[in-house]
């Protein structure tokens, strides 16, 4: 608990206080201090003195002879050229005059082949650098043997068989399109379907009409004016379908399919 604090006049000053000597605390000691204190003693008495402590003492028939500090030169040893010079075995003795030659020696070798042969030609070679540096003609592309191919010029088969897969892929994407065409192409409508269209929206806006007809007259809440407000668009906009086959004699099958399918939702609503 901290001391409380007094302003510096004042009586309590008066009172002697007791002086409080600060304990201090205990002094670290590592719990290794034991291991190293016996280690430390266990090599400090190895050497204590200058070098090591046995010496062999040099034997007096090794004394110190002239010249033996000197660094000495390894001995010459022959090389292969030198040894290939020496005689190691006698060579046989040349044959007498009186000695017959061996007879009845039999090869399959044929001298007559061998001495007609005609010698190997030299593969040609050029020269493509004043420093003399040599390559085969056959590989420097100075000789045309590529142009006397059989299949010189020609596509090869791999760019004829991606050629043909391209074709093909492009007459299906071709074929594709034309039937999205075909389908979302505009049709004519008979008089007969035009007036089945037409009557249809007139009795699509006789039943939103007969429905709003029977509104209450008070719009009180929010639900009867959205419901009020969405027959009116609705049949705004049948008037305006109305008015779209009555002043036109031909009309699109598309646009009149999209009509039927509007006037549909807005009396499933």
């Amino acid at each position: 608990m901290s001391e409380p604090v007094y302003p510096a006049e004042s009586v309590y000053n008066l009172i002697p206080k007791e002086a409080v000597h600060p304990q201090k605390p205990q002094r670290y000691m590592s719990k290794y201090r034991p291991t190293v204190l016996l280690e430390e003693k266990a090599t400090k008495d190895a050497i204590k003195t200058m070098g090591p402590a046995k010496v062999d003492v040099p034997s007096p028939e090794k004394y110190l002879k002239k010249h033996s500090k000197e660094p000495k030169l390894h001995e010459k040893t022959r090389g292969p050229k030198e040894v290939r010079h020496i005689a190691t075995a006698k060579k046989p003795a040349v044959p007498a005059r009186t000695d017959k030659p061996a007879m009845g020696i039999h090869t399959q070798r044929d001298f007559i082949k061998t001495a007609t042969a005609l010698p190997t030609k030299p593969r040609p070679t050029c020269v493509d650098t004043r420093r003399g540096h040599k390559q085969l003609l056959e590989n420097s592309g100075l000789v045309p043997k590529y142009i006397k191919k059989k299949h010189y010029g020609e596509v090869p088969q791999y760019l004829r068989r991606l050629h043909e897969e391209e074709i093909r892929a492009q007459e299906k994407y071709d074929h594709l399109v034309k039937e999205q065409r075909e389908k979302r192409a505009m049709k004519h409508l008979t008089e007969e379907e035009r007036g089945a269209a037409l009557k249809g929206l007139k009795k699509s806006w006789d039943e939103l009409h007969q429905e709003y007809q029977g509104l209450s007259f008070v719009a009180d809440n929010q639900s009867k004016k959205s419901h009020r407000l969405q027959l009116e668009v609705a049949m705004k906009q049948l008037e305006d379908d109305i008015g779209l086959f009555e002043s036109f004699l031909a009309v699109a099958g598309d646009v009149a399919t999209s009509l039927r399918g509007i006037t549909c939702s807005r009396l499933s609503r």
